[in-house]
Order: structure tokens, then C-alpha cells, then sequence
């Protein structure tokens, strides 16, 4: 497999990842900041912007898992590197919102 499957992999994990808190601050009806709102990274947008952006990280994610290479699940190197690229967005994004919401 080539080496930029496995980088569309590492990317289709962070997007699975950051789909999942857009999405469920969308779908409970609470405010979350998106790259794109009013004030971006800052500022909270709707909730119905929420679950799109959610959705639109769920669709990137899908398309970048089954439109690059061939992913198999179980212990591949594929799932390996999506779970990698979830593990590391999930770390960056819990320090990033930890030091946003403690000001």
C-alpha cells in the first residue's frame, strides 16, 4: 500500500474524532465552537451548525477510510494509523479545550 493511504488514514481518524463533539453538542441542542462560525475557534455557533459540521467530519473521514487503498479491519496497519490519528486529535483537542475553557 502506498505511504499516502496510510497518511489518508491518519487524517480519516482525526476527522472521525473531531466529528463526535460537533455532533453531540449539536444533537443535545448546546453552543460549540467551529472553524467557521463568527468568531472562529472562539465564538459558539448553533447547534444546527453543530451537526452539520459534525456530519461533514463524519462524511471526510468515511470517504478518506474506503476512497484511499484497501481498508481491512482488525489489527492492520490501516486501522492502526486511524486509531493513531484519532488517539493524537483526541489528546490535542482535550489539552486545547481544557486551556480554552479554564480562562
Amino acid at each position: 500500500m502506498a505511504w499516502y493511504a496510510y497518511l489518508a488514514y491518519f487524517l480519516a481518524g482525526a476527522f472521525l474524532v473531531n466529528g463526535v463533539p460537533h455532533f453531540v453538542h449539536g444533537i443535545a441542542g448546546k453552543k460549540f465552537p467551529i472553524p467557521f462560525g463568527s468568531t472562529p475557534r472562539a465564538g459558539e455557533s448553533s447547534p444546527i451548525m453543530n451537526v452539520i459540521w459534525g456530519l461533514v467530519n463524519f462524511v471526510i473521514g468515511y470517504v478518506l477510510i474506503f476512497g484511499v487503498g484497501h481498508f481491512a479491519f482488525g489489527l492492520t496497519r490501516a486501522a492502526v494509523m486511524t486509531g493513531l490519528g484519532a488517539l493524537v486529535t483526541s489528546l490535542a483537542l482535550a489539552f486545547y479545550f481544557q486551556r480554552v475553557r479554564n480562562r
